[in-house]
């Protein structure tokens, strides 16, 4: 009689595994560690885009902390959980439903299986795709004024956008750079009255009803001026040292779709209060779903009742 023996190596089946380890990602595992489920938070950036935000100032129980305290102290709070919490920095690059109801996820050749999954990826910064943004991209165009703002000292920059993230990349910037300009497509920004209050108060100059047509510079100096679709103090060329741009984000959905889990129009997945998607056993929180009102509370909110979600799944 043959027998053959299978060396399954470290195979482990999780009750949850958490797609995004941001704020929402680390409170979800908190939660479901509380009530004993073995829990695999995956994500490729710890903490999530919110560490790129100087001042949070919107979360309940704390005044005023950086993006990057507030996503410590909650990785810290999931880890108070140990015995059931396990964090692993990776990409997941594939989500499959088995037959047998569990799912499979894949970080390239690394596979692991849950009985539920929560997925928090969040969102990407949305492109202003113009003509020379991929030439000055790093090189005068930027995404995060928290993270490039400080290159900018004492020089001229601007911010496209009128959201709250806009004007909060704005006030930044007035730390470092002689001359801010918020460029914004329609007549006044719409950020949260005490953002607009500081915004008022600065010597930021709002160029309204204007977009950005072309972004130009040369390969030594990198960005040196935008053109605008209007003209603006008698010019329709605006010289800046550098562009922040602040237009909006894209939900990262991708492998969500993939499961069979229904999107709407925005790319958003779509989930009922209880955090439920159409897919049973799959559970999806924070930026990536298809809320209204996008906050770091909001999502971690999310977060919680997918966690008991995936809690009186398993347990039916």
């Amino acid at each position: 009689t043959l027998i053959l023996f299978f060396w399954l190596g470290d195979f482990k089946m999780y009750d949850v595994i958490i797609i995004g380890a941001g704020v929402v990602g680390y409170a979800t595992a908190m939660y479901a560690g509380r009530m004993g489920m073995k829990s695999l938070v995956i994500g490729a950036e710890p903490g999530g885009t919110i560490t790129k935000t100087n001042m949070v100032e919107n979360y309940p129980g704390f005044k005023k902390l950086t993006g990057q305290e507030l996503a410590d102290n909650l990785r810290e709070h999931a880890l108070d959980y140990k015995e059931f919490v396990e964090l692993k920095d990776s990409m997941v690059t594939k989500i499959q439903k088995k037959d047998d109801g569990n799912f499979s996820v894949s970080m390239g050749d690394n596979v692991v299986e849950g009985k539920t999954v929560i997925y928090a990826t969040g969102s990407k910064w949305r492109e202003l795709q113009v003509p020379g943004h991929d030439d000055y991209l790093n090189k005068g165009v930027h995404y995060c004024a928290l993270c490039d703002g400080f290159f900018y000292r004492g020089k001229t920059v601007a911010v496209v956008g009128g959201s709250d993230s806009a004007i909060k990349d704005a006030l930044v910037l007035t730390e470092h750079a002689k001359k801010v300009y918020v460029i914004y497509r329609k007549e006044r920004p719409r950020a949260e009255p005490p953002n607009m209050n500081r915004f008022d108060k600065s010597e930021i100059e709002l160029i309204n009803n204007t977009n950005v047509l072309e972004m130009k510079g040369d390969d030594v100096k990198g960005l040196v001026s935008v053109e605008l679709d209007k003209e603006f103090n008698g010019s329709k060329e605006l010289p800046l040292d550098g562009l922040f741009i602040a237009i909006g984000h894209i939900p990262l959905s991708e492998l969500a779709k993939d499961v069979g889990v229904e999107l709407n129009k925005k790319n958003e997945i779509m989930i009922n209060r209880k955090s439920e998607t159409n897919v049973p056993g799959f559970f999806a929180a924070g930026d990536v779903a298809d809320t209204h009102f996008k906050q770091a509370i909001t999502g971690v909110a999310e977060g919680v009742l997918a966690a008991y979600g995936a809690y009186e799944y398993i347990n039916k």
